[in-house]
């Protein structure tokens, strides 16, 4: 393809290039790039699996350039930071021709490569609701070889007192996907079971992961629970911990 032009948001002015507090959210602006959400003390605090993701988003040099914005309206499956932003329940800010709208990220995904965005549509910014209380998130990926490469699977687990165990993955369904664990099993306050194996098993058939070039369908599938309840894991340590910081404070 040979684009007649190929535009640069970089510079817009209204388009912001900063994260900020706002009415119980973060707001991302659409030219915050991945090495600023790295460095970003609000994003560490509040949001430290999201640091994870970012971490992993192609080489410092892509980091230094690309945005988060971009990487979720690049709609791929497979994108990092993606599963992050569904379990904190983001939302997309929308500007258009006639009126702006926001859309929930759970919404914002029809396929690979598509979303819910119009023609005179596009993305000024993210919104992410801070946790009210203790929170535990991990991200997981597998990928074929170390370095800059897609992921054959990744995933992000949300631990909050008081709130059901949500699950999102990446690379396994035609879009990003999520699911809450409804019999409260996987909450974290209590080892991994027979009950939890039982409870992942019913979020995950909502997968549907498939061949392709980097994985095969019975290994993503094989993977899927083992990374999930490797996530689980950690994010139920990282609970424990902030538990027991709120309590000494």
């Amino acid at each position: 393809m040979r684009p007649a032009a190929l535009i640069d948001l970089k510079r817009v002015r209204e388009l912001s290039g900063e994260i900020v507090q706002h009415d119980g959210l973060i707001r991302i602006g659409a030219r915050v790039t991945m090495t600023t959400i790295l460095g970003d003390a609000q994003i560490r605090r509040w949001f430290p699996a999201l640091l994870e993701a970012a971490a992993v988003v192609g080489s410092i040099q892509i980091r230094n350039r690309a945005t988060l914005v971009g990487n979720v309206c690049n709609a791929s499956p497979a994108a990092d930071t993606v599963p992050v932003l569904l379990v904190h329940g983001a939302v997309v800010n929308v500007a258009g021709r006639s009126a702006d709208r926001q859309v929930p990220l759970s919404e914002f995904f029809v396929g690979p490569g598509r979303t819910v965005l119009q023609d005179g549509e596009f993305v000024t910014s993210l919104e992410v609701p801070i946790p009210s209380g203790s929170t535990g998130a991990a991200f997981g990926r597998l990928i074929r070889r170390r370095g800059v490469d897609l992921a054959i699977v990744n995933l992000c687990v949300l631990l909050e007192a008081g709130r059901p165990a949500r699950f999102a993955f990446g690379a396994v369904a035609p879009t990003p996907i999520a699911g809450v664990d409804t019999t409260g099993t996987l909450d974290g306050t209590r080892d991994w079971t027979r009950a939890a194996d039982e409870a992942l098993r019913s979020i995950l058939t909502a997968t549907r992961p498939i061949d392709d070039v980097r994985g095969g369908r019975d290994y993503r599938a094989a993977m899927l629970p083992v990374l999930s309840k490797r996530a689980w894991q950690t994010a139920r340590e990282r609970l424990a911990t902030a538990s027991n910081g709120s309590a000494h404070d």
